[in-house]
């Protein structure tokens, strides 16, 4: 497993330590969980935009129209 060190003020660190302790989680947890939600965040939001840019192009079929489609 790799070690990220990230450094931060006394003030940053006091109110990180604080939440973790609130949530009853380490900070390891705490910052990993933040990062990847972070992240997954701007994914969402980009493939929202795409959607947005491209649903013009994009065709809905309903369940019936895609069972008749294949056959079912």
């Amino acid at each position: 497993m790799a070690v990220i060190t990230v450094r931060v003020d006394n003030e940053d660190n006091d109110l990180i330590r604080e939440y973790a302790k609130v949530k009853h989680m380490t900070i390891s947890e705490l910052v990993r969980e933040s990062v990847i939600e972070k992240i997954e965040d701007e994914i969402d939001v980009k493939a929202y935009n795409e959607y947005l840019l491209n649903k013009k192009d994009t065709k809905f079929y309903s369940l019936d129209e895609v069972e008749k489609e294949l056959g079912l």
